[in-house]
């Protein structure tokens, strides 16, 4: 076996002059992509119309990016608040953390189901697999870009990353595939509860499951990784991990809810403002 993996991947695919494409973009939107049609899908099988979807794409997308975004410089980097506050809106927008996009896109959903007539949950009990999808993504892409690496390690999956010149004399745990290893098995089991409950599925459960899965694991991988900010050297546990907790003890809650709703009748529409709606709940309970 060999000791240690040679990373050296060209974090671009092509280039013309100054414009790029980069595997971390493609990987990023085909999240969004291929998680609309996984919504379709399901949209279908529960009786909602799809026209739902462009919104409910719309929402994600801005949910996401500004929520990460956002988040990024809350969390590890708070002084451009008042230092350079215009580097948060322009490119080439280096910075996105998972802890923002989750707050982001919860409070995005929550306005969503508002506006919809929808159960907040049943929403995000669904979205939750198509972010645990992304989520897989977008480490891939972190892995293209050679960036958030694991620590030096002698284990003989160790990577070594060439192309990051701070990171670049020793073999590492490749941090980002064991994320995105965690994230598409989350994917997978998730669709599979939905595919055995489908209507029926106690509202909480799924994203319950999520917060504990994505938030539980990243606490224990962070262990492995290098810290992202020079501040975090000083803690005893870094951001990531700080912020996992809350996440984790929300999952908690979210799956007491789904207990206490086990035997609840399960409903998408939470009003009937028309008969069209009164006809997709009702196929949604009978299906």
């Amino acid at each position: 076996m060999f000791a240690y993996i040679i990373w050296d991947v060209n974090p671009e695919i092509f280039s013309i002059g100054s414009f790029s494409i980069r595997w971390y973009g493609l990987l990023f939107a085909s999240g969004f992509l291929i998680g609309q049609r996984i919504m379709a899908y399901i949209f279908q099988k529960e009786g909602v119309k799809e026209s739902f979807l462009d919104s409910l794409l719309l929402t994600m997308v801005i949910s996401t990016v500004v929520g990460a975004r956002l988040g990024h410089f809350l969390f590890y980097e708070p002084e451009v608040f008042f230092k350079n506050p215009l580097q948060i809106i322009t490119p080439p927008f280096a910075g996105l953390a998972s802890h923002g996009a989750t707050i982001g896109i919860l409070l995005g959903l929550y306005f969503y189901a508002r506006t919809k007539k929808m159960s907040f949950l049943w929403v995000v009990d669904r979205i939750v697999i198509t972010v645990a999808l992304g989520g897989c993504f977008i480490r891939l892409g972190n892995l293209m870009n050679s960036e958030i690496v694991g620590k030096v390690t002698d284990v003989p999956w160790a990577f070594v990353f060439t192309r990051n010149f701070e990171f670049t004399q020793y073999p590492r745990h490749p941090a980002q595939l064991y994320e995105a290893i965690a994230c598409i098995v989350l994917c997978f089991l998730l669709f599979w509860l939905w595919t055995k409950k489908k209507s029926q599925t106690p509202q909480g459960l799924l994203l319950g499951i999520f917060l504990l899965w994505v938030f539980g694991l990243r606490f224990v991988i962070e262990f492995f990784k290098e810290n992202q900010v020079a501040f975090e050297n000083d803690l005893t546990y870094n951001m990531g991990q700080i912020l996992s907790i809350p996440a984790v003890l929300l999952g908690f809650l979210f799956l007491g809810i789904a207990w206490k709703n086990r035997d609840k009748k399960q409903v998408v529409f939470t009003e009937n403002p028309t008969e069209e709606a009164n006809r997709i709940q009702s196929s949604v309970t009978h299906s």
